[in-house]
């Protein structure tokens, strides 16, 4: 069973990278991979009011919940 397809390989920004020697050493020899791989380009298909709206909301209710415990087991 193989794991990947017999293709050619190429770099996928966000998830792979084949880094040369003189790019390791331009890195100063650090091997962390984001430094190779970068980030994966994603759309920001969400509106941001509203998911920090949705977040903040379910925030502040975590906030009661823990007042009430608090309160009850303090």
């Amino acid at each position: 069973m193989m794991a990947f397809p017999l293709s050619p390989y190429e770099d996928v920004k966000g998830f792979r990278c084949a880094a040369s020697i003189e790019r390791v050493k331009e890195l100063d020899y650090v091997l962390t991979p984001g430094r190779y791989v970068g980030l994966a380009e994603e759309e920001d298909d969400f509106d941001f009011k509203e998911r920090f709206t949705s977040l903040k909301a379910g925030f502040e209710e975590q906030l009661l919940e823990e007042a009430n415990l608090n309160n009850v087991h303090g």
